[in-house]
């Protein structure tokens, strides 16, 4: 069996595992490339790919850096199965239609300007219409349920707790004696996060694909993360200034207003106006709510007596473009959420480029900030940034939130390797810059004695 990695090799977007034997292919998550210089350009479907072999797509989770680049099979003829959990469908189909909207809104502008210079047209990666037969592929793969996906191989999905219906995808070769066991992490969430359930680990393994976006440090807790969270708020609301929150919109919107609302409820923290400034986080909350089989216990009981609990309706949806552009004039104090998470499009863009410039704006991160996008150079102290084609002074306060994040420190990723260590498998790590990658491996190799393997993109890799 020969295993390629088609993405996130040395980086942390374009998940993707091309999975060949016997003349059969199988494709665990197809992700877009994101943040990084010519990812248009590695986004398109790869020469050489045989799509004709493949016989099936198992997704970890919906996120689009791991479902991002799923039309472009469609297009080159694909027409079997995507195994995905209930909730990652829900999801997937909210991303990608997502994706395709701001394709064909930022293709529309790019190619006015590409007019003027008589140049040709510029098509998007893909359509709505391709989304659509995306989805229409899928098929349902509850957490513990065995499915044969190709001849002899089985896939069980194993919750991530990355966010709802993440899973780590466990392959069972039955194709020779004696059965061989892969694990593909997914990408893994911490213990104790808000709403949904811990990762669960898996017991033995032959050969482990484990992400490593933080394999170098830990976050905060995340009850350090809340206190620091309320201290910028109650500071900005002093200064009477605006708190831009760059937000994903599918997991990190919902913890942040589950947050917000939990301390303005306690009363430590006056009420304010909150705007979740994203049509498709609104969605994602609406899909989140429908999935109470999902959650972890504390937000079981919080259900049970949300009465007594913490309201979202501390916080105002901005829905239609009218909604977002009349933020520009609500006075501070006030929080504006919105998309996307590393400030690379969507909505959050214009809130940047109309505040980034005052003294009074605060700019708070919650999330990954992917290489090359505006989120990153805002975390890297950037003083002077390019926001919608316009050189903007960076004045604002800029801070960063990792306690939020979605995904497991190396504590935690240790915490769930662990539990496979003693089948002494062998160790790819992915999904991670190589400065995660090289301290995990560390990690690994002192803990366990195990030589971890740090591939590159398109490096065969045979088991």
């Amino acid at each position: 069996m020969t295993i390629t990695l088609l993405g996130a090799a040395g980086d942390v977007t374009g998940s993707a595992y091309w999975i060949e034997e016997g003349g059969d292919a199988l494709l665990v998550d197809f992700g877009l490339f994101q943040g990084v210089k010519m990812a248009e350009d590695r986004n398109r479907l790869l020469r050489g790919l045989n799509v004709g072999r493949l016989r099936a797509v198992v997704l970890t989770h919906a996120h689009l850096d791991h479902t991002g680049r799923l039309p472009l099979l469609v297009e080159g003829g694909y027409q079997g199965p995507i195994y995905a959990t209930p909730a990652t469908r829900e999801l997937t189909e909210l991303i990608l239609h997502d994706s395709a909207r701001i394709q064909i809104s930022d293709l529309d502008r790019v190619n006015r300007k590409r007019q003027r210079q008589a140049k040709p047209a510029l098509e998007p990666l893909y359509t709505p219409e391709h989304v659509s037969t995306v989805l229409s592929l899928f098929r349902a793969l509850d957490y513990e349920q065995v499915e044969e996906v190709l001849p002899g191989i089985e896939v069980r999905l194993v919750e991530a707790g990355h966010m709802l219906g993440s899973a780590t995808v466990e392959l069972t070769v039955r194709r020779g004696v004696p059965p061989r066991v892969l694990v593909f992490s997914g990408d893994l969430g911490p213990w104790g996060a808000p709403i949904i359930r811990d990762p669960v680990p898996i017991e033995r393994a032959d050969v482990v694909f484990l992400e490593s976006t933080y394999g170098d440090r830990d976050h905060r807790p995340l009850a350090e993360t809340i206190a620091e969270f309320k201290e910028i708020l109650r500071a900005a609301v002093e200064q009477k200034g605006k708190i831009l929150v760059p937000t994903f919109a599918v997991g990190r919107a919902q913890v942040i207003m589950y947050v917000l609302a939990g301390m303005v409820h306690d009363g430590s923290l006056p009420k304010f106006p909150a705007f979740l400034d994203s049509p498709m986080a609104l969605e994602a909350t609406r899909i989140y709510s429908r999935h109470p089989e999902l959650y972890d216990e504390e937000m079981l009981e919080l259900l049970k007596t949300r009465h007594k609990g913490p309201c979202l309706q501390t916080v105002t949806p901005s829905v239609t473009a009218d909604d977002s552009r009349a933020l520009n004039d609500q006075a501070g104090p006030c929080l504006i959420m919105a998309g996307a998470g590393m400030c690379n499009a969507g909505r959050i863009l214009h809130h940047l480029k109309q505040n980034l410039w005052r003294p009074e704006t605060w700019v708070v991160i919650v999330g990954y900030q992917g290489p090359g996008s505006l989120g990153r150079q805002l975390v890297d102290g950037k003083k002077m940034v390019s926001v919608l084609g316009e050189r903007v002074a960076v004045q604002a306060q800029v801070r960063t939130l990792g306690g939020f994040s979605a995904h497991a420190g190396q504590a935690d990723l240790l915490r769930w390797f662990g539990g496979m260590a003693a089948s002494g498998p062998r160790v790819i790590l992915t999904h991670g810059e190589e400065r995660g990658r090289e301290a995990l491996a560390a990690q690994l190799k002192q803990r366990h004695g195990i030589e971890a393997e740090r591939p590159s993109a398109f490096e065969p890799i045979e088991v």
